[in-house]
């Protein structure tokens, strides 16, 4: 079977438009919802806010991949990059720093044109640091690029972009198609959905096509509505990532896409729920602390903030005398009644009996 490079219609893709209006407009609904939150907090959570959004989607966009970074560092250089912190905070990782610009990069430049000067300084930014990977520069290895699956020690080939001498022909019919598609396409999520396929299909980097094809895919959401989004679109992706996978190799194969805009717009709306989710969980924090910040000793500090770094699905399993020893360092019989305490103040609720009692934040 060809992929869809390979056939006469490339890149004419195709699709019925008719049955995704539907979801087009519940897309129109919850983005005017998630800016009319947003809106509603003071200004200080509003920037707190911005900044959880964009500190998940760059770890989420990363573990899609299969890499975990380190949050703290992440976070750090998300909330530098948006003049949040005072004085800037150090940044040692430099994997999360890269994906933090990416995501800073993204938000900051969303009214520009696309070029491959954008597309390069963004790789740049992404892999700094990186050995061995040819960085801001289109693929030009001679062998196949391959996307392959091994399972049980056997290859398997899912997917073949196009020759590496075709791709500096193909980012310019890309970067043409997406700059005039800015006018020409009327619903940003369909736009997205095509500038994430079209660009994943071509493959052009040896290294971090997937993390690019998703700031894209953001790139073209927020031109399409005319502002920044709150949302994390790789949130919504990696909660199945294997799904996503599915999705993107069956449109590979052809270039009539409805089936996997109805994907992409599922997920679109699926991310919005989440941002709307984690906004009112700033603001919830936001109370949290007001209320019972005095109460709380630099220990019991440290292991809600902790907690509250989880985002609103908490800690996973709660939080138990065991995982209180690991982040304070303090004894059993200290983490014990620590947590005790907290749970006569209302802070925790106690959640199981036993050996198996656990704790989560009454937020």
């Amino acid at each position: 079977m060809k992929y869809n490079w390979q056939l006469p219609d490339w890149p004419d893709f195709r699709y019925e438009l008719a049955e995704l209006e539907g979801a087009l407009l519940d897309f129109v609904d919850r983005a005017g919802l998630v800016s009319g939150t947003v809106q509603a907090l003071p200004e200080s959570e509003q920037n707190n806010a911005i900044a959880d959004l964009m500190i998940v989607e760059a770890l989420k966009t990363s573990e899609i991949e299969g890499e975990v970074l380190s949050r703290p560092d992440v976070a750090s250089s998300i909330r530098n990059g948006l003049r949040l912190n005072s004085p800037h905070q150090r940044v040692r990782d430099r994997a999360s720093a890269g994906a933090a610009e990416l995501i800073l990069a993204v938000r900051s430049g969303w009214r520009a044109g696309l070029s491959d000067s954008v597309l390069f300084e963004w790789h740049r930014s992404l892999l700094q640091g990186s050995n061995n990977v040819l960085i801001g520069e289109w693929r030009s290895h001679e062998e196949p690029m391959q996307v392959v699956e091994v399972t049980l020690g056997t290859p398997k080939v899912l997917y073949e972009g196009p020759p590496s001498t075709s791709v500096p022909a193909e980012m310019r019919a890309f970067v043409e198609w997406f700059n005039v598609s800015r006018d020409a396409i009327r619903y940003a999520p369909i736009r997205a959905g095509l500038a994430h396929l079209y660009f994943e299909s071509i493959h052009p980097f040896e290294d971090g096509n997937g993390r690019i094809g998703r700031a894209l895919a953001e790139k073209a959401l927020f031109q399409g509505v005319g502002r920044p989004l709150l949302l994390s679109l790789s949130q919504a992706i990696e909660a199945d990532r294997s799904s996503y996978y599915s999705a993107l190799q069956a449109a590979q194969r052809s270039n009539e896409v409805t089936d996997w805009l109805r994907y992409f717009v599922d997920m679109c709306l699926q991310a919005l729920d989440g941002a709307q989710s984690r906004i009112e969980f700033v603001l919830k924090k936001a109370r949290f602390f007001d209320q019972h910040r005095e109460a709380l000793s630099e220990r019991q500090l440290k292991v809600v903030r902790r907690i509250l770094d989880a985002g609103p699905d908490g800690f996973e399993g709660g939080i138990n005398a065991s995982k209180y020893q690991r982040i304070t360092g303090v004894s059993k019989a200290t983490a014990t009644r620590d947590l005790q305490e907290l749970l006569q103040q209302e802070i925790l609720i106690s959640i199981g009996g036993g050996r198996s009692t656990r704790y989560e934040l009454k937020l």
